[in-house]
């Protein structure tokens, strides 16, 4: 059973931050090949987005639930486990925030702005706003990889403090 939790939990952090890093790689791909049309390079992006948040809406609770059932089995201690606990429910929140709150007001900005992203009007507040939206995508999106990061960090802290009080018992 502690395999299994400890293969679950790391499986979905694995899956969920693999998503967050090389989505960047592949948006940038994206709009590379497709610098002629924004607007599918701006959808197909949508899409990729849509798809690395549901990744996230799945995998932050799988290991949400791994991590709170761990001090139960004895896999960690209860204190180590508070952290990484708040950190994924701040991981889940902000993924939320964005696929629920941050895209849709991009996608009504786009319509609004009457979809003329070749050329955009700078001075447009559709615009300004849809650019402000962006930038607080991009912002949440690094927020959640570094969260992201500082949980697997506190899980290797807690493997590494249970090693140590096996090592230390009595025999």
């Amino acid at each position: 059973m502690r395999i299994l939790l400890r293969t679950l939990l790391y499986l979905s952090l694995v899956v969920w931050l693999g998503a967050e890093i090389f989505f960047h790689v592949v948006a940038a791909l994206a709009v590379s090949m497709m610098q002629p049309d924004t607007h599918a390079a701006g959808t197909m992006v949508c899409q990729l987005l849509h798809i690395l948040h549901t990744m996230g809406l799945v995998a932050g609770p799988v290991a949400l639930v791994m991590i709170v059932l761990a001090p139960f089995l004895r896999i960690y201690k209860p204190r180590m486990v508070w952290a990484p606990m708040a950190l994924l429910a701040l991981m889940i929140a902000l993924t939320g925030y964005s696929q629920f709150r941050i895209i849709p007001a991009m996608a009504s900005d786009r319509i609004a702005a009457d979809g003329a992203e070749d050329s955009p009007d700078t001075a447009n507040p559709y615009w300004i706003d849809f650019n402000q939206l962006h930038r607080r995508a991009e912002h949440v999106e690094a927020g959640i990889l570094l969260l992201g990061l500082t949980t697997v960090a506190l899980g290797a802290a807690a493997e590494t403090a249970k090693s140590k009080d096996q090592q230390q018992m009595p025999a």
